[in-house]
């Protein structure tokens, strides 16, 4: 980043060495919270994601249809985006242990209660309630690590919170796979039943321990003796009366600056591509002739460790570089590039793999770069806004494409044929990020 374009806030909290007391403090802080988080946010993933294995056997038993899964798929976004914001102000007011309690008992409730579905209407009511009351956790978490963290502290802690759908991507095709498998018929019910209660149920649980175990502020903690707490005051203090007069006019600024809008597009597609690769990855495995469901979920993790591995290197080469416009263009058409070889090797399973991992490095990196490019842009009074606003809109995106997906699968009969719009998305994100930006723009500073 550009020295002369950094916050005042930067200034002063990377002015100053840390000190011993502080490394030790946020040591502690850290393996307080972090942990019991990452997991949450692991199960939050799954429980959003893991209709992918189960509609390989709900569609065997129910009277579901590609358009019905896709449309229930996509209803979860809609929920997710309506309750975001309502969800963080009632944070603010009664604290996030109360609100966290909340979001993970009702939200385990729910995708428990998958289990039961019978009827398309059913499941798109459930969709959406656990959309609706999943709305909260991320945004809490980030509000509340606010509450802990001095922003010169808090990218990373961030990054570490936001690897737990990396973690779980590997997991959760194996894990979904052999709960399918091993887990059908016992008790008489079938094994995508199992699947929602062994993986639904555990986020209610979850619930009643974070808010048993985590603090609201650091006042509430006995773990911190007085002088940290006087320390960790004095941080986040700093850190607060040094950003004091750059928040005004930023949201006006910010709402009428129209490439935060290009910026949105972007995301609308990346994410509405990204999600129905998600949402059908199962399905397009089982195409390849792979009936055994453990098997589709093996073979399903070996994309996403690959994406893992190529997303740290494309990672680190977008920093080395400091260009992220080519880098996330690259991301996208390679995704597009190796999607399209599928299309080619139907019925080659070792082929289709191969390339299905290559697009997953391009799908896996192109996140996390999107996200380096958009808070480089924003300039630093804007950034909080700006991600948040870039971030709701783009939600959206899923919430419509798994069901175009699901229509273009039901009409033509064809799963391939559904690839061909995610190719497009993933073509058109990378062309219009390309022709909208330019490189090294960076917003003006508003204060």
């Amino acid at each position: 980043m550009n020295p002369t374009t950094a916050s005042v806030a930067d200034d002063v909290l990377v002015a100053r060495p840390e000190t011993d007391a502080q490394r030790a403090l946020y040591s502690k802080i850290n393996w307080r919270i972090v942990p019991l988080l990452l997991i949450a946010y692991m199960i939050a993933y799954l429980d959003r994601v893991n209709i992918g294995y189960a509609q390989l056997q709900m569609k065997e038993t129910l009277t579901f249809d590609a358009a019905v899964y896709g449309m229930g798929a996509g209803i979860f976004f809609l929920g997710y985006v309506l309750f975001e914001v309502p969800s963080n102000l009632l944070l603010e007011k009664i604290g996030a242990r109360k609100t966290l309690l909340r979001i993970m008992v009702l939200w385990g409730a729910v995708a428990t209660g998958m289990m039961f579905v019978t009827t398309p209407m059913q499941f798109y009511i459930l969709r959406f309630l656990l959309g609706a009351f999943e709305a909260g956790f991320f945004p809490g978490v980030i509000l509340y690590f606010t509450y802990w963290y001095p922003s010169a502290r808090r990218g990373r802690v961030i990054a570490t919170f936001m690897s737990a759908t990396t973690i779980i991507g590997v997991l959760a095709g194996p894990m979904s796979g052999a709960i399918l498998k091993y887990f059908n018929g016992l008790n008489g019910w079938h094994g995508w039943q199992w699947l929602f209660l062994l993986q639904g149920a555990p986020a209610a649980v979850l619930g009643i321990i974070v808010f048993l175990v985590l603090k609201d502020k650091p006042a509430d903690a006995q773990w911190l003796s007085p002088a940290e707490k006087e320390l960790l005051r004095r941080d986040l203090d700093e850190g607060r009366e040094a950003v004091v007069g750059h928040g005004k006019g930023v949201l006006g600024r910010l709402f009428r600056d129209p490439k935060v809008y290009a910026l949105a597009l972007v995301y609308f597609l990346l994410l509405g591509a990204t999600y129905v690769m998600v949402f059908w990855m199962p399905t397009l495995i089982q195409s390849w002739g792979v009936k055994d469901v453990l098997m589709v979920g093996i073979y399903a993790a070996i994309p996403s460790a690959v994406g893992v591995a190529g997303m740290l290197l494309l990672g680190r080469s977008s920093d080395k570089f400091r260009e992220r416009r080519w880098h996330f263009a690259l991301c996208t058409m390679m995704a597009a590039a190796s999607l399209w070889v599928t299309t080619l090797l139907t019925g080659n399973l070792s082929g289709s793999l191969v390339a299905l991992s290559v697009a997953t490095i391009g799908i896996a990196s192109a996140t996390p770069i999107f996200f380096a490019f958009v808070s480089e842009y924003l300039s630093k009074p804007a950034a909080a806004c700006g991600i948040a606003l870039v971030s709701t809109l783009g939600n959206f995106g899923p919430s419509i494409t798994p069901s175009i997906s699901g229509w273009i699968i039901r009409e033509t009969g064809n799963n391939m044929n559904s690839m061909y719009f995610v190719i497009a998305l993933y073509l058109v994100a990378g062309l219009v990020l390309l022709a909208t930006m330019r490189k090294n723009e960076r917003q003006a500073e508003i204060g």
